[in-house]
């Protein structure tokens, strides 16, 4: 719709003085042009628009002033109006007003209106001229410098202006006598003041005809004095004229505009950030996403030339910056010292910085506010504009000009002239090389934090501390390895246990870490963070060593470490050496008045009571700490002991009290401000994974999205993990991508791999791509295997469902590619058997799923043979085995995993003849289905529990289809018993259709019947 690319207009970046005005007068029109995108986020404005032009009734105003900043979307918006007008028989006029600053040229957008006419409509544009001849003054060929017009000097033929108003609004008229009119001229910011003074002529003249007027214009453009401000005045106060606020995009809009624009794999935490930058611009966006698509190239994380290292791309922060060229030298000044503050400063932090006299401060942040650089926020501060414009005018400073700044702010926050945060104070100092006072103000900043339940910050500020605290020309006294600890404990209570290790370890390496003490505080803390990851090492031989550098007195120290032995022979699987160490450690802690040890000892107790079979004592003790840790406000005590108390339940097949327990643990941890914590996490995680077997899908979905949140990488892919089993589950077509996203994280925890590889083996095995369905199997085996160990009870139901998909491709697959398919079998079984043997090593008994998963494995491994005719097993024996396959989901309250089983005993019933009950049993299936929403299971009970097949290209007339399937079979030598088992009729049906199929070709025998059907080409491509 514009004589400029949309950016350079959506954002005041300047036409240049030399741009062709016929070019921009003759431009095509952009209404109709296609977008990059769909417009997201704007309907409620669309629709307020038509309804106000009355595009589907009587208008309820003529006139419409759109206003919104820069880049929000305004010119979009109009596309898609002028798209629906179009579509509802308007005539739609665009007009543009340009930035030529002093050189301007009146009525410009009403010469590319009309200039837009005579090339689409040439006949009307004649008629129009023709009644109204002082439209041809507007014509573009007269206003060029070689025009016939230009430059001759002839005074008679001026025009009135009053006559040009008059034909202009008596052309409209005409026009909207054939078809109504809308006329839209954008970017009114720049209009000149003839333009300014038609329009004011068109909005208070009324039409006779369907005419309707719409301008849009910049309102961060509106400074005080900028001439369209008294002109909006006015024209709001004329009857019929309304004036509709473009506001920015929901963050929500902002990040579907990201997806779609960025469709690749972004992780949660990057598009957050471009979300919370853009500040619900979409110009914003749009540069954003360019720049993040740069920093993914090979110039590495500060991207290719022409994007700042932040991010901030340069053509966009130069954009920003012209606004500064509006104010003098005193404002830019303050403007330039506000932005060390940030987005936001205070009236008496930046009195203090700048130190000049009252009246020249009030008179540089006055016009810094009516040029709409800054903006009043409540009594006392002032805010940028916008986000990025703090950015880029921070960028723009000079090194030491930047260092003087933030000096100037830490003295001023360091002698408290003014209030501020150690926060504030520690950024400032950092920033103005002042280690000494930024370490002090990092660790007190840190302290704040942790106190508020932000140990993402708090981690932040301890990090930072101890990275200028390693400086060894540093006179300090702090203590490193007590802010070690600090920062491991941050890290952990904030997801990020792996960062955690790599801290505590290097510190370990320091030689801050002597003395048997300090080293066994820090050798705890990497237990600590150890124990919450797959893949971080031996947490036993840490606590192990830092018992022997404890003495062995009473001490509150020695309490702690025997009770982190105890978890760690606890999760060593050395359930009475962890039952020794908690006794002695609960002792010393009662003794010694220590709650938190006390009631960390007294899970890892519960926990081993479970192990040994009293679920009853352990869930009545941990009911108890819940309690207590409640009541002292131990959020890390609460958190495990109601994790643990949910793993009880779950693991006993209580599905309903399991996800409650869940729950309320994830409430917890979200309410106290550590929503990625150790437990506090995992008990959301697994809310999820059990609103998935119950069949609470959509719960589950809800529970993986992370949108708006801040997810470390491991969290964000376990969710992504529990996200793509429901998605595979309804043969959501995301599937594949997502589960190409989840890949490359497979080996950032044994879970994550699980549920990559489960939702890979159905997705490809219901394309019965029996190579992708193994490989997905065995790089599980191999990534899980790393962690864990090679027989993980997961491996089990893995399992299951590879022979499932063999079982089904082998139903329909050649004699000769049968063994092929059994080639896998005994070493699939026998990762199973050594599953079980580990399993009766640990003397712990499988709960209600480990069993059901493992009737599946045996059932699947009896159909398989059954479909192969590898020793097939006994019909009664293959029925029986899925029946107890079912009844073992059911009981479980496993919907899904319960259906698919009925398909598959459904199949084996009717392939017996017992047809009512496989008829019962898939109608229980589809209802569940349906229910569900899950498609692969719908589109199987479609083919009557039958895998799919080949499309039949062609039948004989004498032969049914399926006879002619029977025949196919037949030709491929199999028997009727083979057949039976594959089509899962009887052996007696098939016996009758083959002699029918005899009788039919008059064939004596099967060889020659499949002979006779390959001559006549009676058997299926």
């Amino acid at each position: 719709m514009s004589a400029q690319p949309v950016e350079a207009r959506t954002t005041g970046r300047r036409t240049p003085r030399t741009a062709s005005v016929l070019s921009a007068m003759m431009v095509d029109v952009a209404p109709l042009t296609d977008p990059r995108h769909p417009m997201l986020g704007r309907d409620r404005e669309l629709a307020l628009l038509a309804d106000l032009l009355g595009l589907a009734g009587e208008p309820r105003s003529r006139c419409v002033l759109l206003a919104g900043d820069a880049g929000v979307g305004k010119t979009r918006l109009l596309r898609e109006l002028a798209a629906s007008t179009t579509g509802a028989g308007w005539r739609t006029l665009v007009g543009h007003c340009l930035d030529f600053g002093d050189s301007a040229l009146p009525y410009l957008p009403f010469s590319e209106l009309f200039g837009r006419l005579v090339l689409d409509s040439p006949e009307a544009a004649a008629r129009l001229t023709e009644a109204h001849p002082a439209l041809s003054h507007l014509q573009p060929g007269r206003r060029l410098i070689s025009g016939a017009a230009a430059g001759s000097g002839d005074s008679g033929d001026n025009l009135d202006r009053s006559d040009l108003f008059e034909a202009i609004h008596g052309a409209l008229d005409e026009l909207s006598a054939e078809q109504p009119v809308l006329v839209v001229i954008e970017d009114v910011h720049w209009a000149d003041r003839s333009t300014r003074d038609l329009l004011s002529f068109l909005f208070a003249r009324p039409f006779r005809g369907r005419v309707s007027v719409l301008a849009s214009y910049r309102s961060d453009d509106l400074h005080r004095r900028h001439p369209l401000r008294a002109a909006v005045a006015q024209w709001v106060r004329v009857p019929g004229v309304h004036r509709v606020q473009l506001d920015p995009l929901a963050d929500v809009d902002v990040r579907r505009l990201v997806q779609a624009l960025l469709p690749g794999p972004l992780s949660e935490g990057d598009l957050q950030g471009i979300v919370r930058r853009a500040e619900g611009n979409a110009f914003f966006a749009e540069e954003l996403v360019s720049a993040a698509q740069g920093s993914q190239g090979p110039d590495g994380p500060d991207g290719p030339e022409g994007s700042r290292g932040d991010g901030l791309p340069e053509d966009l922060a130069d954009l920003l910056l012209v606004r500064l060229d509006r104010l003098d030298d005193g404002a830019r000044e303050v403007v330039r010292a506000a932005a060390c503050s940030g987005r936001r400063v205070s009236h008496a932090l930046i009195a203090a910085v700048v130190g000049h006299p009252d009246d020249e401060l009030e008179r540089s942040l006055r016009t810094a506010v009516e040029q709409n650089v800054l903006v009043q926020v409540g009594v006392d501060s002032y805010a940028f504009r916008h986000a990025l414009l703090a950015e880029a005018v921070y960028d723009d400073l000079l090194p030491g000009e930047r260092v003087r700044l933030h000096a100037a702010y830490a003295e001023a926050l360091r002698t408290r002239r003014v209030d501020g945060t150690a926060a504030e104070l520690a950024r400032h100092a950092r920033l103005a090389h002042d280690p000494v006072t930024a370490v002090r103000a990092s660790v007190e900043a840190g302290d704040e934090a942790m106190g508020v339940g932000g140990p993402e910050e708090a981690a932040a500020h301890y990090e930072a501390a101890l990275e200028l605290a390693a400086d060894p020309r540093l006179a300090t006294d702090l203590d490193q390895v007590e802010l070690a600890v600090k920062a491991a404990e941050a890290l952990v209570a904030s997801g990020h246990p792996e960062r955690a290790v790599q801290l505590v370890r290097a510190q370990l390496a320091h030689p801050s870490a002597t003395g048997p003490a300090r080293r066994a505080r820090l050798l705890m803390s990497l237990a600590t963070a150890t124990m919450t990851l797959d893949n971080a090492g031996d947490p036993l031989a840490l606590t192990s060593e830092a018992l022997t550098l404890v003495p062995d007195e009473p001490s509150a120290t020695r309490a702690r470490v025997l009770s982190l032995h105890a978890r760690a022979q606890l999760w060593h699987g050395h359930d009475e050496d962890a039952a020794q160490q908690a006794m002695e450690a609960l002792g010393l802690a009662q003794k010694l008045d220590l709650p938190s040890v006390v009631a960390d000892v007294t899970t890892t107790l519960a926990g081993i009571d479970d192990r040994a079979g009293d679920a009853e004592t352990a869930q009545r003790v941990l009911h108890e700490v819940i309690e207590r840790a409640h009541r002292d406000g131990d959020v890390h005590a609460e958190l495990r002991s109601r994790y643990l108390l949910a793993s009880l339940r779950h693991e006993r097949g209580d599905l309903a009290a399991a996800r409650d327990a869940y729950h309320q643990g994830y409430l917890v941890a979200r309410d106290s401000g550590r929503p990625w914590a150790p437990y506090g996490f995992e008990a959301r995680l697994m809310e999820a994974f059990v609103a998935y077997e119950t069949g609470d899908w959509d719960a589950a979905l809800e529970l993986t999205v992370v949108g708006g949140q801040s997810p470390p990488p491991l969290a964000e892919a376990l969710l992504l993990g529990a996200r793509v089993r429901v998605c595979v589950g309804r043969g959501d077509p995301a599937s594949p991508r997502l589960l190409a996203q989840l890949r490359p994280l497979w080996t950032l925890d044994g879970l994550v791999g699980i549920s990559g590889a489960a939702a890979e083996i159905d997705l490809y095995g219901a394309a019965a791509d029996v190579p992708a369905v193994l490989a997905s199997f065995d790089r599980a085996v191999e990534v899980v295997g790393v962690p864990w160990s090679e027989a993980f009870q997961a491996r089990i139901r893995l399992t299951a469902l590879v022979l499932g998909h063999l079982a089904d491709v082998a139903s329909t697959a050649p004699h000769a590619d049968r063994a092929v398919l059994l080639e896998r079998v005994p070493d699939l079984m026998a990762g199973v058997e050594r599953v079980m043997q580990r399993v009766h090593r640990r003397k712990r008994p499988f709960g209600p799923e480990g069993v059901a998963w493992l009737e599946r494995t045996h059932a699947e491994h009896l159909r398989l043979r059954w479909l192969a005719d590898d020793a097939p097993p006994e019909e009664a024996d293959l029925v029986a085995a899925w029946q107890r396959t079912v009844a073992a989901f059911e009981e479980m309250g496993q919907p899904h995993e319960t259906a698919r089983s009925q398909v598959r005993l459904a199949a084996v019933l009717r392939a017996t003849g017992r047809t009512s009950e496989a008829r019962a049993l898939t109608d229980a299936a589809r209802r569940v289905a349906t229910a569900l929403g899950a498609q692969p299971l719908l589109a199987l009970l479609g083919r009557g529990g039958e895998p799919s097949r080949p499309r039949e290209t062609r039948t004989d007339a004498t032969l049914t289809a399926r006879e002619t399937e029977i025949l196919g079979l037949v030709a491929q030598g199999r028997s009727n018993g083979e057949i039976a088992r594959q089509l899962f009729i009887s052996t007696k049906t098939v016996s009758v259709h083959v002699s029918n199929i005899l009788a039919k070709l008059g064939a004596a025998g099967r060889t020659e019947a499949a002979a006779i059907a390959r001559r006549d080409g009676l058997l299926p491509s």
